[in-house]
């Protein structure tokens, strides 16, 4: 006859260690609720000029973090970030005006179209990889702000698109906690991405793609997959920005656009998750401060990035966790 199977009970020392496990994460956590007081602070706080850097802030923060899922964790070293965004402002903005569709269905729209650009973008190059992939996306790059800047029929071209806002009332307050939002969702997105299977998976395609390959991941499809997503994330953040500014311009798809970008995910510390969020607030509110010197605010950025390359390769967090190693 066969016994009836009964539940092992946990012993006493079990229940502790348990415990002790739960606790041990809770005060890793500790940090959580303060970042979000500071969070939600800033339209209490500030004046309307920095709250318009804050807003730009996060703006930056969602290009700059999806770029560095793509280049950080997967090695692709892509050009056309920035224009994925433009896609998806101009997408948001273009069906806004001509079709009165409301912004908020427009940015879904932008966001799914520059997803799928990015997918189609990626199956054609993704196999070229290295520097043949980057001067790829840099040519598209190009191609796209040609186009949006000579079709003024439907972009207005230099003069710039002006689209309507998200809400009937400007209100700085609302259009933060939206981009704020917005920021969170996307960073929470690729905090869960990067620590599960997948998160594994674009690191060793990172480390060593032959061996990735031979251990049977099909490379090719995580790449695409990779950049697919980064590109749908830049077309979220170019339809809140073009919404939030009210015009649309051919500088939101520049290589001036996508070379910040790139300096902000590099010297916050590409590859880790903290470093484009430090990187993106650093480097715009940096940006603030030295504009007061009109022209030359440009050079002593440049400067500023140089000697953060050379003192600090691996950027504010790469140091920051070397200094932690250290005795």
């Amino acid at each position: 006859m066969n016994r009836p199977y009964r539940v092992r009970k946990a012993t006493s020392a079990e229940k502790r260690t348990t415990s002790n496990d739960s606790n041990m994460d809770l005060k890793k956590l500790w940090w959580i609720p303060i970042l979000a007081f500071l969070a939600i602070l800033p339209p209490f706080v500030l004046s309307q000029y920095w709250l318009h850097t804050m807003i730009i802030s996060l703006f930056y923060v969602m290009m700059a973090a999806s770029w560095n899922l793509l280049a950080g964790y997967t090695g692709q070293v892509s050009f056309a970030h920035a224009a994925f965004c433009g896609v998806g402002a101009y997408v948001s903005g273009m069906l806004a005006v001509f079709l009165g569709v409301s912004p908020w269905l427009g940015i879904l729209s932008g966001t799914a179209m520059a997803a799928l650009l990015g997918f189609g973008l990626g199956f054609l190059c993704i196999r070229m990889g290295g520097i043949y992939l980057s001067l790829t996306t840099l040519g598209f790059s190009e191609i796209l702000r040609i186009i949006i800047t000579n079709e003024e029929k439907w972009t207005r071209g230099t003069m710039g698109l002006q689209t309507p806002g998200l809400f009937a009332k400007y209100s700085k307050t609302d259009y933060y906690f939206v981009f704020l939002v917005a920021t969170v969702v996307i960073l929470i997105f690729i905090h869960r991405l990067i620590r599960s299977e997948w998160g594994l998976t674009f690191r060793a395609v990172l480390n060593d793609e032959v061996a990735a390959s031979s251990s049977g991941i099909n490379t090719i499809r995580v790449r695409v997959l990779a950049f697919t997503l980064t590109s749908g994330m830049a077309g979220l953040a170019g339809g809140l920005y073009g919404h939030y500014l009210m015009l649309i311009t051919p500088d939101i798809p520049s290589l001036g656009q996508m070379f910040l970008v790139l300096a902000m995910a590099v010297i916050g510390g590409m590859g880790s998750f903290a470093g484009p969020v430090i990187g993106s607030f650093v480097l715009e509110i940096l940006s603030e401060y030295i504009r007061v010197y009109g022209e030359y605010h440009v050079l002593l950025f440049g400067l500023v990035a140089l000697a953060v390359a050379r003192f600090a390769p691996e950027g504010i967090m790469g140091t920051w966790a070397k200094m932690r190693r250290s005795p």
